[in-house]
């Protein structure tokens, strides 16, 4: 898999891009909101990547922000919705406006974003209201985590734990000083007691 690209800016072709990392052309598909805050070519940039194999397709997707990778998955999840779809949203909406739409149940907003009808708009209500809270966690620095125990929470959330339940474990098992691997240990060893 490959999880996050570093290097120079080649090509914007909107939702296209080309990273040249080391003499490598890795072209990705990106939401507009990545596309708005990337530099101009030939300037260094690191991207967050979803690697997407299929029967039939590889494709590479890339984002600026933890954030918007977490969303992106977390949209795939819901039923019918596709890569295609998770980027109209990515792109139609901010992933701090997210969570607020679905828990609010606006559909009128979410149908506004191209791409997205009624039926879909209710489905992402739907599944996605209980888990919405872990999605937009950005924190300062790119989408870098603040602390170990933030770290930890957010892998947690990635390794299948609702929000809370992974706040929750993360709170029990960090102590001082512990490294986000260490509080990630602790937190697995307690839930196998």
């Amino acid at each position: 898999m490959i999880g996050r690209l570093r290097g120079v800016l080649v090509a914007k072709h909107p939702p296209w891009l080309v990273l040249d990392v080391g003499g490598v052309g890795y072209e990705l598909e990106a939401p507009m909101s990545t596309i708005f805050d990337l530099p101009e070519i030939g300037r260094e940039v690191a991207l967050f990547t979803h690697h997407a194999v299929k029967e039939d397709s590889v494709a590479l997707y890339g984002f600026l922000r933890e954030s918007e990778r977490l969303l992106f998955r977390a949209l795939q999840k819901v039923s019918g919705i596709g890569a295609k779809t998770a980027l109209a949203v990515l792109s139609g909406v901010t992933v701090d406006e997210f969570p607020r739409l679905v828990q609010a149940g606006d559909v009128a907003a979410l149908t506004r974003i191209p791409g997205v009808g009624k039926k879909t708009a209710e489905r992402i209500i739907v599944e996605l209201r209980d888990r919405v809270d872990g999605i937009a966690a950005p924190a300062p620095g790119g989408g870098a985590p603040r602390d170990a125990a933030t770290e930890a929470v957010v892998a947690l959330q990635q390794l299948g734990y609702k929000p809370t339940e992974a706040a929750r474990l993360v709170k029990q098992a960090a102590a001082p000083g512990d490294a986000a691997e260490a509080i990630i240990r602790k937190a697995l060893k307690a839930t196998l007691r």
